[in-house]
């Protein structure tokens, strides 16, 4: 039965899974591609008829189904054998079925292929490397950088004594996830206290805005008192521009056509409609001497944690 259902696979017939014990398609699992998937896929919707056949008119209880009739085989499926792409394509839209950490680790490797078309490397880790006290993983900024920004966090001067101990983890970089709203939204969303950081192309200008909150897409302007914008003209500390919210009611906007958006347009990153651009509103101070538009070299974004 199982060579069958393999050779049936190989030479592009149909999967008629129905025809087939459970355990005979684990078998098959171990070699899988993207193909696999997308059959493993229409086997678990043919267990639930009853669901709906748009993906985006699922509720929770109708993924959970999905997950339930799927959950013996997924962590079997060898997602090593598919691209960025096929991952961002076929598997992201039903994250929900997924465990929670295996998601993520999924997330950690296939969003930092350079290559959308490439697969991961058989040597793939899904861990970070622990960074030490003084030393931040980021490609813009120092840690000098990140220690200044920690005492605007907390509200201190540039000659106080930093009061908490902050971890900078890194949650997204474009230069290895993609320059794209999608992937940003994918990673960062609801992710509370992340700080952006953006180098301008053709500059010495790094930009960069705190959110206390979190990113989502719900097309609404988001209130609170302690998010801040800055910039720095080189890559020393001392050559800054602080600007805190004095908008509270406007401090960020959430929408999936934008990327960070803080105030209206004081600090604005991928939007769809008017690009990467810097207008003062909602903050006390312009962190540009120019309001127009400006090109993305890089982009990073943090999730500050207190050690």
């Amino acid at each position: 039965m199982y060579i069958l259902l393999f050779f049936r696979y190989i030479y592009g017939g149909k999967l008629f899974l129905k025809e087939f014990d459970t355990s005979d398609i684990i078998k098959l699992l171990d070699s899988a591609k993207i193909q696999i998937w997308e059959h493993v896929i229409k086997w678990g919707l043919a267990q639930n008829p009853e669901l709906p056949s748009d993906l985006t008119n699922y509720s929770q209880d109708d993924f959970n189904k999905l997950k339930n009739t799927l959950q013996r085989f997924i962590p079997l499926i060898k997602f090593s054998n598919i691209t960025s792409k096929e991952f961002i394509d076929k598997v992201f839209p039903y994250e929900k079925i997924f465990p929670v950490d295996l998601y993520k680790n999924f997330l950690r490797v296939f969003l930092s292929l350079s290559d959308p078309n490439i697969k991961p490397s058989n040597k793939s880790e899904y861990s970070i490397a622990k960074e030490s006290k003084n030393e931040i993983d980021s490609k813009i900024i120092t840690y000098q950088h990140a220690e200044l920004i920690s005492k605007w966090v907390d509200k201190l001067n540039i000659s106080d004594k930093l009061i908490s101990l902050y971890k900078f983890k890194l949650l997204f970089r474009a230069s290895r996830d993609r320059y794209s709203r999608d992937v940003f939204h994918v990673v960062c969303d609801n992710q509370p206290r992340t700080v952006a950081i953006v180098k301008v192309k053709d500059s010495n200008e790094i930009l960069g805005g705190y959110n206390p909150l979190e990113w989502n897409c719900y097309e609404n302007f988001v209130t609170t008192e302690d998010s801040f914008i800055f910039s720095f003209s080189n890559d020393r500390i001392d050559n800054h521009i602080l600007s805190r919210v004095i908008k509270e009611h406007r401090a960020t906007f959430n929408s999936c056509q934008y990327g960070p958006s803080f105030g209206v347009s004081d600090l604005e990153i991928w939007s769809l409609y008017g690009g990467n651009c810097c207008k003062k509103s909602s903050y006390e101070n312009p962190i540009r001497d120019t309001e127009g538009q400006f090109v993305v070299e890089d982009f990073e974004v943090f999730q500050i944690l207190r050690e």
